[in-house]
C-alpha cells in the first residue's frame, strides 16, 4: 500500500516541481523586462530634460516671436485671415512653451492624492517581502515591491490596482492545501507573469516608437560618428530666431508707419 500511495503521489509532485521551475523562469524574465523597461525609461526621461534645456527652450522663443509676428500682421492687415493665423499661431507657442516648460515644474511638484497613498498602502501590505513564505517568494515580493514604487513615483494607479487584483484573485479563488491547489496557485502566477510581460513588452514598443526615442536614437547614432545632434539643432533655430526677430522688426516697423 505505501509503494502503490507514492506511485499515486509522483505524478502531482512531479508537475509541482515542473510548474515552480516553469513559475521560476517566467519571473526571472519578468525581472529582465522590467529592469530594461526601467533602464529605457530613465535613459528617455534624462535625454528629454537635456533635449528640452537645449532644444526645447529655443522652439518655445521661437514660436513666441513666430506668433508675435502674426499678431503684429492683425494690426497691419485686419483680415480675418491674419487674426486666424495669430490664433493659431499663438496656439502653437503655448503648446511649445508648455512641452519646454511646463513638464519639469509640473514633475517637480508632484503630490501623490489621498486615493494613490491609499491603494499603494493596499498593495504594500500584501507584497512586502517580510511576509514572504520562503526565499524565492521573498525575491519575487523585493521585486514586485520595486515595481509597485515605480507605479507610485509615476502615479501609475493602473499597474497598482492590477497588482492588488493579482493577489487578491490568487488568495480568494484558490484556497487549501496540498499539490493539487498549489497547481492552480501557481498556473495563474504564470499567467500573471506573462501577461505582465507582455504589457511591458508593449510599453517598450510605444516607447520606442515616440519622436523622442527616436531622436535619442539618432543623437545616439550622431554620437558614434562624433558629432553633437542636439547642439547642431540649437545652432540652426538660433538661426532662425535671428531671422525671425528681424521679420518682426520689420512688420512693425510697417504697423508703425500706417499711424
Amino acid at each position: 500500500m505505501p509503494a502503490e500511495i507514492i506511485l499515486q503521489q509522483s505524478p502531482d509532485a512531479a508537475a509541482l516541481a515542473d510548474k515552480r521551475e516553469q513559475l521560476a523562469g517566467v519571473r526571472t524574465t519578468l525581472a529582465e523586462r522590467e529592469s530594461e523597461l526601467a533602464q529605457l525609461r530613465a535613459q528617455l526621461k534624462t535625454f528629454e530634460g537635456r533635449y528640452l534645456r537645449q532644444v526645447g527652450v529655443l522652439y518655445a522663443e521661437l514660436d513666441d516671436i513666430e506668433a508675435r509676428i502674426a499678431e503684429r500682421e492683425v494690426d497691419l492687415y485686419g483680415s480675418d485671415s491674419a487674426r486666424h493665423r495669430a490664433e493659431e499661431a499663438r496656439r502653437q507657442a503655448q503648446e511649445t512653451h508648455d512641452a519646454a516648460f511646463g513638464e519639469a515644474h509640473e514633475a517637480e511638484e508632484f503630490d501623490p492624492p489621498p486615493s494613490l497613498k491609499t491603494l499603494f498602502r493596499e498593495v504594500a501590505k500584501r507584497i512586502h517581502p517580510d511576509f514572504a513564505r520562503d526565499d524565492a517568494e521573498q525575491r519575487h515580493f523585493t521585486l514586485l515591491m520595486a515595481r509597485a514604487n515605480q507605479a507610485y513615483s509615476r502615479g501609475d494607479t493602473e499597474t497598482l490596482e492590477r497588482m492588488l487584483d493579482d493577489h487578491r484573485e490568487i488568495a480568494s479563488s484558490v484556497a487549501g492545501e496540498g499539490a493539487a491547489a498549489e497547481l492552480m496557485r501557481i498556473a495563474r502566477q504564470i499567467l500573471h507573469a506573462e501577461r505582465d510581460i507582455a504589457n511591458l513588452d508593449a510599453e517598450r514598443h510605444t516607447l520606442l516608437a515616440s519622436e523622442i526615442a527616436h531622436l535619442y536614437l539618432d543623437t545616439e547614432a550622431a554620437a558614434r560618428e562624433h558629432r553633437d545632434l542636439l547642439t547642431e539643432l540649437a545652432a540652426g533655430l538660433r538661426e532662425q530666431i535671428a531671422d525671425a526677430k528681424y521679420r518682426f522688426e520689420f512688420v512693425n516697423r510697417q504697423v508703425n508707419a500706417q499711424r
